[in-house]
């Protein structure tokens, strides 16, 4: 995954253009995408799809001809979305388009101007302050025009229509935890679910953030209704405690899988409910759509001192955050599998499981009493109400036991 994000990084994206496709073309060669290009002025809910962004070339010169600013150093040191400009200003025409974090003033900022046409260039505090009176030639090659919004997903076919969504955000430049670190968690899990026949199917979302979010769903209205579960991703690389965000609807088989698989962990984590302040499930969870969609993060943005900075790099994010990170997510998808019913076909006392040859099969085994026991919890709760995931925690017992435990059921035909 840190090869992957070593690839990623140097593109410039943003909410539209080339560097949104880049990123999806090199995302496609992990798993086949739908690539879905939606004009610029397409009415989505109560928005429009703004005009195309591309840039080519950003840059501050002195009057000794010296790039003080260069965009090809790092794409973070223009405002996204910049409106072309080449012009030779003043150090004070210059200033109110210089942008910086004065209590971090080592530190580049990552700023943005979507839906407000304006340009400039962001430079650590201790840089503005050592600008001195100069003539300064400033030329920002960029295009607005009309073009298209990129999004993309991956849908992987299960044995049910029934949905299990899956949203990270694509639009941000050279940072490595928002969002980099989300698109790789969710490329290699897609990728390894790619490898199975699992019971739900499966939809990954690689999407510009908010915009990307609403066009998707002004777009997608009729297929709503298979979504039964759903997570948006972010901010997975830190080695950090992990936060779920509940679903509006609180209760969700969502929340409640998602509490208990970090419930089972040695990790440390928190559970907050719902605001409507974030990252996309403010858009699946805006009260028309209602959808049974979380937020599983680390830390959550704005809540460390290196979000929407230059100090977003390789040195903030690890292997083994990546990692664990993606084994949670394993983890929950293991939980959503197991979140089906069963019916008794026995339900009036407790069948006999011994002429069925179920002890049998178990004699020797070192946990042959916890699979006796696991045995009698689906049995008792296979009534159409309670699933495995919900017999699970229900009884304290690991899943894979109720698991094992129920194939062997269902093989004797004691369940269905």
């Amino acid at each position: 995954m840190i090869d992957f994000i070593k690839e990623l990084y140097p593109i410039c994206r943003s909410i539209t253009g080339n560097g949104v496709r880049e990123t999806l073309n090199l995302i496609n060669r992990h798993i086949p995408l739908k690539i879905h290009e939606v004009p610029t002025g397409t009415k989505v809910l109560d928005w429009e799809i703004p005009k195309e962004w591309n840039i080519r070339d950003a840059y501050v010169k002195d009057s000794s001809g010296k790039k003080i600013i260069d965009f090809k150093q790092l794409n973070l040191h223009v405002l996204n979305y910049s409106t072309p400009i080449r012009a030779k200003m003043s150090l004070a025409e210059l200033k109110p388009h210089l942008f910086s974090i004065p209590d971090k003033p080592s530190l580049i900022p990552y700023r943005t101007s979507y839906y407000a046409e304006n340009w400039g260039f962001c430079i650590s505090h201790d840089q503005l302050t050592s600008l001195h009176d100069d003539l300064y030639d400033v030329v920002i090659d960029t295009d607005l025009s009309t073009g298209n919004l990129t999004y993309a997903e991956y849908y992987l076919k299960g044995k049910t229509r029934e949905e299990v969504l899956i949203s990270t955000h694509i639009c941000h430049p050279s940072l490595c935890n928002d969002n980099l670190s989300g698109i790789a968690v969710c490329t290699y899990l897609a990728s390894a679910l790619s490898k199975t026949r699992p019971h739900y199917s499966y939809r990954f979302l690689f999407i510009p953030g908010t915009i990307g979010a609403i066009a998707w769903l002004a777009l997608n209205e009729n297929g709503l209704k298979h979504i039964k579960y759903g997570l948006v991703t972010s901010l997975l690389g830190i080695d950090s405690i992990f936060t779920y965000k509940r679903s509006r609807i609180g209760n969700a088989g969502i929340d409640r899988i998602v509490e208990h698989v970090l419930s089972l962990q040695d990790i440390q984590y928190k559970i907050i409910d719902f605001i409507p302040y974030g990252y996309d499930e403010r858009q699946f969870c805006s009260p028309g759509y209602n959808l049974p969609v979380g937020n599983l993060t680390r830390v959550p943005f704005g809540e460390y001192p290196e979000y929407h900075t230059s100090a977003d790099n390789f040195d903030l994010i690890s292997d083994k955050a990546l990692n664990d990170s993606l084994a949670v997510f394993h983890e929950v998808i293991r939980h959503i599998e197991a979140d089906r019913k069963f019916i008794n076909q026995y339900p009036k006392g407790e069948p006999r499981l011994g002429k069925r040859g179920l002890y049998d099969n178990i004699g020797g085994r070192n946990d042959s009493k916890i699979l006796q026991l696991a045995f009698l919890w689906v049995l008792n709760y296979s009534d159409g109400e309670h699933s495995l995931t919900d017999i699970a925690m229900l009884s304290g017992l690991d899943l894979s036991i109720i698991l094992e435990a129920t194939d062997m059921l269902k093989e004797k035909q004691l369940i269905k």
